[in-house]
């Protein structure tokens, strides 16, 4: 455990670490599967007591990575639609991209903002609004408060119980990630609700993106 703990403290006081931090947040834009939030908590846990990586520059690194990936989902929907490749053709998926479309509609702000802490759920919102022609400065502005607001979020968290796990810099990481990941469901869930509520004409298709 002490070998786990020292191999820890010292991939996190690397200059590279940010690199890695940065990349998969923009991945994570519009590919789901690469856990962004996974990697700023838990970096965050270990910040808590160890003092490395800092944490205004995990947050900031954090929160440029995922401006960026946003809007990369935002010109790869405005370019392809939402239903180019076979992933996007899935039931779940385009159920996401139809309660995207219709709420972007009624409420961009709020959803835009809130979707960025559902990792399926702002890939759909990000394409969505890219394949339906939201405003573009607008998708710009709030992409920007919705990535501080998540990067700060997903910092704090790590902080908060990563202080807790002094001397165990691993378990500290994985009770923080747990954490980050259950108030995610949490949120999910509350949209799946939200999502049930939709009135008949939710369940138009999604306009294609014009060539």
């Amino acid at each position: 455990m002490q070998a786990i703990n020292d191999f820890i403290l010292a991939a996190a006081g690397q200059p590279w670490v940010l690199v890695l931090v940065f990349a998969c947040c923009v991945i994570d834009g519009f590919f789901p599967p690469i856990p962004s939030e996974s990697v700023v908590v838990g970096l965050a846990a270990v910040a808590a007591t160890a003092d490395v990586p800092n944490p205004a520059f995990l947050a900031a690194t954090a929160a440029a990575g995922a401006f960026l990936g946003d809007n990369i989902a935002y010109l790869i929907g405005r370019r392809t639609g939402t239903q180019r490749w076979a992933w996007m053709r899935g039931p779940r998926m385009q159920r996401a991209f139809r309660w995207a479309g219709t709420e972007l509609r009624k409420r961009p702000a709020s959803l835009i903002l809130v979707a960025r802490f559902v990792p399926i759920g702002r890939v759909a919102v990000n394409l969505t609004a890219g394949a339906t022609h939201f405003p573009r400065s607008r998708f710009v502005g709030l992409t920007v408060l919705s990535a501080v607001l998540w990067a700060s979020y997903s910092v704090a968290i790590g902080l908060f119980f990563g202080q807790w796990f002094e001397e165990n810099h691993l378990l500290g990481v994985i009770v923080a990630v747990i954490c980050a990941i259950g108030l995610g469901i949490l949120v999910d869930l509350v949209i799946s609700r939200l999502r049930g509520t939709l009135p008949e004409d939710a369940e138009q298709p999604v306009p294609p993106a014009e060539p």
